[in-house]
C-alpha cells in the first residue's frame, strides 16, 4: 500500500497534461466536439461567393477557412507567435506551396463567437474586402499580429482597429469606419450566415478548415493539411 500513495497525484498530473494537449490542438471552442472530420460534408456545398479569398478562382481546390480574429489558435495557424503553441504556422506553407502555385484558393469565412470584438473585427474585414480587396490579406495578417488577450480585453475594438488601419499604406481610416457604421446590419447578417454555414458542416471551433470533404479543426502542423490537399490533387 506504500506505493499507492503516489498513484493519485501522478494520475491527476497525467490527466492534466492530456487535457492541456487537447486544448492546444483543438483551438478555441464554441461546442463540445473535438478536431476531426464531419460526415457527409463537401466544400462544394458551402456558400463562398462574395467572401474574401486568396489564390486563383480557377484553382482546382477550394479551402473554406472559418476563423475568429480574437482566437489565439487562429493566430497560431496564420502567423505563429503564440507562446503556448510551438508548432510553426501552417498557413504560410499552404500559401507558398499551393496558393502561389495556382492549386488552391482559400476562402475566409467568419465564425465570430469570442465576444463583441470578434464581431467588430469581422465587420471591419467585410468593409476592407469591399474597399481594398488587394490589401485584405495584408490587413488580416496585421490584425493577427496585433492580437493580444482572447476576448474583449484589449485589442479588437473599433478604436484599436482604426489605429491599426492608420498604419497600412493606402487606407482611408475615416472611409473604412464610415462604411462599417453604414453597413453594420448587412455585415452582421453576412457574419451570422457564415457561422450557420460552418455549423452545417460541423464547425464548432476555430480555426476550422474544410478541405474537400475533410474538416480539420485546430492549429495543426502543416503536414496534416498537406496530406489532405495532396489527396485531392491525385
Amino acid at each position: 500500500m506504500e506505493n499507492n500513495k503516489y498513484f493519485l497525484p501522478i494520475a491527476v498530473l497525467v490527466a492534466g497534461l492530456l487535457i492541456a494537449g487537447a486544448v492546444m490542438w483543438n483551438g478555441s471552442r464554441s461546442g463540445d466536439a473535438g478536431a476531426g472530420a464531419a460526415s457527409a460534408v463537401d466544400v462544394k456545398n458551402v456558400t463562398t461567393e462574395g467572401h474574401p479569398f486568396i489564390g486563383s478562382q480557377d484553382a482546382p481546390i477550394t479551402l473554406a477557412f472559418w476563423s475568429d480574429f480574437q482566437c489565439p489558435f487562429c493566430k497560431a495557424f496564420e502567423t505563429g507567435g503564440v507562446a503556448q503553441i510551438t508548432t510553426p504556422a501552417a498557413l504560410p506553407e499552404i500559401i507558398k506551396n499551393y496558393v502561389d502555385t495556382g492549386k488552391v484558393m482559400i476562402v475566409f469565412m467568419d465564425f465570430a463567437f469570442l465576444g463583441n470584438d470578434s464581431t467588430v473585427a469581422a465587420e471591419y474585414g467585410r468593409a476592407i474586402w469591399k474597399l481594398y480587396p488587394d490589401t485584405y490579406f495584408t490587413w488580416r495578417t496585421a490584425m493577427y499580429k496585433a492580437q493580444d488577450e482572447e476576448g474583449d480585453k484589449g485589442f479588437g475594438n473599433a478604436a484599436s482597429i482604426d489605429k491599426l488601419n492608420a498604419g497600412i499604406p493606402g487606407f482611408d481610416v475615416a472611409k473604412i469606419a464610415s462604411d462599417v457604421a453604414a453597413n453594420r446590419a448587412s455585415y452582421d447578417a453576412m457574419i451570422a450566415a457564415d457561422k450557420t454555414e460552418g455549423e452545417k458542416v460541423g464547425v464548432d471551433s476555430t480555426p476550422s478548415i474544410l478541405v474537400g470533404t475533410i474538416l480539420i479543426k485546430g492549429a495543426y502542423p502543416y503536414a496534416k493539411f498537406q496530406t489532405a490537399i495532396d489527396s485531392l490533387l491525385k
